[in-house]
C-alpha cells in the first residue's frame, strides 16, 4: 500500500495550525510549489520532502511512519545518516538514482 504524501503533509501542517504560505516559508520552498503539488496531484521531489520534513522537525523515517517518535538506529544505520549529511544535493540524487537501480 503506498502513503498518500501530500495527505501526510496536509495532516502535519494542520496539526500545527499550519496554513500551506507558513509552511513554505518554514520549508524555504515556493508557496507555488507546494500549491502545485495538490492542484496536479504530484508527489515533491525528495529534496523538497527534506526540507518540509526539516520544517516539521521530523525525519523522513518519522513522516513516512506517521508518527513524530524517534526509531532507535543501529549503528551502521546512524553511520550512513552521518555520511549522507556530508553529500551535496547532487550526490544524495546520484545515490538514490544508485539505490533504485539495485
Amino acid at each position: 500500500m503506498m502513503m498518500d504524501v501530500l495527505g501526510q503533509i496536509t495532516k502535519q501542517r494542520e496539526r500545527r495550525g499550519w496554513t500551506e504560505y507558513l509552511l513554505a516559508e518554514k520549508a524555504e520552498l515556493p508557496q507555488s510549489t507546494i500549491s502545485s503539488w495538490y492542484k496536479k496531484q504530484m508527489l515533491p521531489s525528495l529534496s523538497s520532502l527534506e526540507k518540509i520534513c526539516n520544517a516539521f522537525d521530523m525525519t523522513m523515517a518519522q513522516f513516512f511512519a506517521g508518527t513524530e517518535e524517534a526509531f532507535p538506529l543501529s549503528d551502521e544505520q546512524q553511520e550512513l545518516l552521518v555520511k549522507w549529511a556530508c553529500l551535496q544535493n547532487q550526490q544524495k540524487e546520484l545515490l538514490l538514482q544508485l539505490i533504485q537501480t539495485m
